[in-house]
């Protein structure tokens, strides 16, 4: 039987006529045992709102910890996407931007063929018009080839190099 701290306090034992119990002695007794067992009683009323405490905290803490969780592998998932969709922009620019550079190229080409063209071209017409002149001198430049600087080579080149290299990078 379970006995609450107020029930000691209240407890008479019953005396009996020849051995009896000393009434102040055993009155301390009971009274010591009355506070020591409050004070066991009123801590474990706390510790039990402590535990209670203590599992509302950790079921709150799990809650945050699954929410975290999630959170973290949406932040993974996200920065995956992100990656992935750069390199995918990446790609574009660079595809725009070799193709800019070729029509670039083709079209320094076609203007580097136009002057050229036009230089035979206006060479041919000064030549005629010094034959027609009939200058001894005239002949000498009529019969001179125009001379590419050293180091200039006739070959397609590209922004990757000749265009051999250039076929091999595409």
């Amino acid at each position: 039987m379970a006995l609450t701290p107020v029930e000691i306090r209240h407890l008479k034992p019953p005396r009996t006529t020849f051995r009896g119990y000393r009434t102040a002695a055993t009155d301390n007794l009971l009274e010591e045992i009355a506070a020591s067992f409050e004070d066991v009683w009123r801590e474990r009323a706390d510790l039990a709102d402590k535990v209670e405490q203590l599992e509302t905290d950790l079921v709150r803490f799990r809650e945050l910890e699954s929410l975290l969780r999630t959170t973290l592998v949406s932040a993974e998932q996200a920065s995956a996407e992100m990656r992935d969709q750069a390199r995918r922009q990446a790609g574009l620019i660079l595809g725009e931007a070799h193709a800019e550079a070729r029509v670039i190229q083709r079209q320094a080409l076609a203007e580097n063929e136009r002057l050229t063209h036009e230089s035979r071209r206006l060479r041919a017409q000064l030549q005629e018009a010094l034959s027609a002149l009939g200058d001894d001198e005239t002949a000498a430049v009529e019969d001179a080839e125009p001379v590419a600087p050293a180091g200039e080579a006739e070959e397609e080149r590209s922004w990757y190099g000749t265009a051999d290299q250039a076929a091999d990078a595409a």
